[in-house]
């Protein structure tokens, strides 16, 4: 099963609705792996997510297997065309 790594600050309403398509995802996969990285007041975080993510420095910033998915607009893109499921269901 996959691993989500999903960087988030709080109060961040594109971060919430990430999370919540995530969080119902764990439902069909329970052994999907999401962690939530918060950058809140932490600049080395903030940078590690810029550099990992080739420049992105808006939240939320999702990967997927160490893939870069992109921010919310993008998961609830891949979502919608019913290419996230085969993402998440990926070693």
């Amino acid at each position: 099963m996959a691993k989500v790594d999903i960087y988030t600050k709080a109060y961040c309403p594109y971060c919430s609705h990430a999370l919540a398509l995530l969080e119902q995802k764990l439902l069909a996969y329970p052994s999907l792996e999401v962690e939530q990285i918060s950058i809140d007041g932490d600049m080395a975080l903030r940078e590690k997510m810029i550099e990992r993510s080739n420049g992105g420095y808006t939240v939320p910033q999702i990967f997927i297997n160490d893939k870069h998915i992109g921010g919310c607009d993008q998961l609830v893109a891949l979502e919608r065309n019913n290419q996230l499921d085969a993402l998440l269901t990926e070693d």
